[in-house]
């Protein structure tokens, strides 16, 4: 399985962007999680969705991103709206085969490079 994250730029605070999670080699059996990392801070679960779609948040991001899957297209997305400059961070996209999904990063097999996204005016 490999995974491809897109998306990331530069977007003005109360901004959106739409994160892209492409996969190679996956199913829709998957779960699959966006992690994000700020400088000097360790990686944490933003958000998750499992293989019949049910969602997770992290509270901060609770009603301002929204995650989705298409598996016909294998890319899971992250719209995020209202950003913040707390927002500011790499976003990761991960995979696991398994139930549920998880908001920690243990069971995730397979992972994306990042990409980054900053909010700032």
């Amino acid at each position: 399985v490999q995974l491809q994250a897109s998306g990331g730029g530069l977007v003005q605070p109360g901004g959106s962007l739409r994160l892209s999670c492409a996969a190679s080699g996956f199913t829709s059996a998957y779960a699959v999680g966006w992690f994000r990392q700020a400088p000097g801070k360790e990686r944490e679960g933003v958000s998750c969705i499992s293989s019949d779609s049910d969602a997770r948040y992290e509270d901060s991001v609770t009603g301002r991103f929204a995650i989705s899957r298409d598996n016909a297209k294998n890319t899971v997305y992250l719209q995020m709206s209202n950003l913040k400059p707390e927002d500011t961070a790499v976003y990761f996209c991960a995979a696991y085969s398994g139930f549920g999904c998880s908001m920690i990063q243990l069971p995730y097999e397979y992972w994306g490079q990042g990409t980054k996204v900053t909010v700032s005016s």
